[in-house]
């Protein structure tokens, strides 16, 4: 990242370093956190109520690696979230603490401080806070396991680790009792807003501290072009079209049918998989999806929202073909034809030049710094 941001990092890890036992002396007040973002990147609209602040992203940090915080202490957070994949996990669909496979592919966790929903096609979850639950105490699938009979014990494991009291008390000052589960889930929303992937060689050609090549060029023109129209859903500084910021007034929260289905040649799409549908029954809403933030989009495969296409290049692919069709099995049907299939979903026809130009582009989406950064790497890693 900046220059500014790994000094203010060092700061941050000073304040923290005596309730860390990295040093000695009395702990101090977290230092307030600073956004150091570039010109193009807007700060992001952070809740009252959980103020950023170095302990707590610290804090959260922990916890967001600690195997103890689901039920049966065999899962963390990022047991779905790797680091080295942008925060992603690599799989179609992932294991929960008690071996069943969630119903959607794991979602990268980079810039989601900017998401106005979480989730594939949630349109009430509008806060990490809010989101958290979901992995948390959700039971279709089970993911952590938290429920209200180990909740208690959960949260004593916690208080058992001399590094988690101190570092509570000193990220939530105003709790008569700092170390909750509301408090552990603010504390990891604040790791997850803190997560910010600006640094690819695409936001540095953007501030004219780098290049890109000849394919690079060609693919960003057709990129933000109309012959591929791939910025109708992906044209924000975040790569995708549901952003909300600090100074945002109105925010728009669509959703998209990509023609990847339509199992009975009336659009329909795999239960549960049926998107924005499973909240508001409407037809028309079959297939709607939150269309991803394309950002490191080239480490974070498989893709689409159950992990069903494997590569980049099939995805391009199925958008060249506006939409994919399914020759057998029993999601066989031809998406192409789904009558509920966005308008902006239509045959681009693109050559295979065109269609290495456009990987070429994406690839240049990757932020390197994102992927081996120590302040988003496993803590508990050197004791393990």
């Amino acid at each position: 990242m900046t220059g500014r941001f790994r000094g203010f990092l060092a700061a941050g890890v000073a304040v923290l370093a005596p309730v860390l036992g990295l040093g000695t002396g009395t702990p101090v007040l977290a230092a307030d956190w600073t956004w150091s973002l570039p010109g193009h990147v807007p700060e992001p609209r952070v809740p009252a109520d959980n103020p950023m602040s170095a302990a707590k992203v610290e804090l959260g940090r922990r916890l967001f690696y600690d195997t103890r915080l689901s039920g049966n202490g065999t899962i963390a957070c990022a047991s779905c979230h790797i680091q080295a994949k942008a925060f992603t996990d690599g799989r179609a669909l992932s294991p929960g603490s008690t071996g069943g496979l969630t119903h959607r592919n794991a979602q990268p966790l980079a810039n989601s401080a900017w998401n106005a929903t979480y989730t594939w096609a949630n349109p009430a979850l509008v806060s990490l806070e809010r989101q958290m639950e979901v992995p948390l105490f959700g039971d279709d699938p089970v993911e952590m396991g938290v429920t209200d009979a180990n909740r208690a014990e959960i949260l004593e494991r916690l208080r058992a680790d001399p590094v988690y009291p101190p570092l509570f008390r000193q990220s939530f000052p105003e709790e008569a009792e700092p170390l909750t589960m509301a408090t552990v889930i603010k504390a990891i929303a604040a790791f997850q807003r803190g997560i910010v992937s600006v640094d690819s060689r695409y936001d540095r050609y953007l501030q004219g501290r780098a290049s890109l090549s000849e394919a690079e060029m060609r693919g960003m023109a057709l990129f933000f072009g109309e012959r591929a129209e791939c910025h109708h859903c992906h044209g924000s500084f975040n790569f995708n079209d549901q952003i909300v910021h600090a100074r945002s007034r109105e925010v728009e929260t669509p959703f998209h049918n990509t023609g990847l289905y339509n199992l009975d040649g009336a659009g329909a799409y795999p239960f549960p998989n049926r998107g924005l549908f499973e909240f508001t029954a409407r037809p028309e809403d079959m297939g709607a999806f939150r269309a991803p933030s394309l950002r490191n989009v080239a480490v974070t495969g498989p893709y689409m929202h159950d992990g069903s296409i494997a590569t980049l290049v099939a995805v391009i692919d199925a958008y060249s073909d506006g939409g994919r069709a399914v020759r057998s099995g029993p999601q066989k049907g031809d998406g192409r034809l789904n009558p509920h299939k966005s308008g902006l979903i239509s045959r681009i026809g693109l050559t295979p030049g065109e269609k290495r130009d456009l990987l070429a582009f994406l690839g240049a989406l990757t932020d390197e710094t994102l992927l081996t950064d120590p302040r988003w790497s496993d803590p508990w890693q050197a004791q393990r």
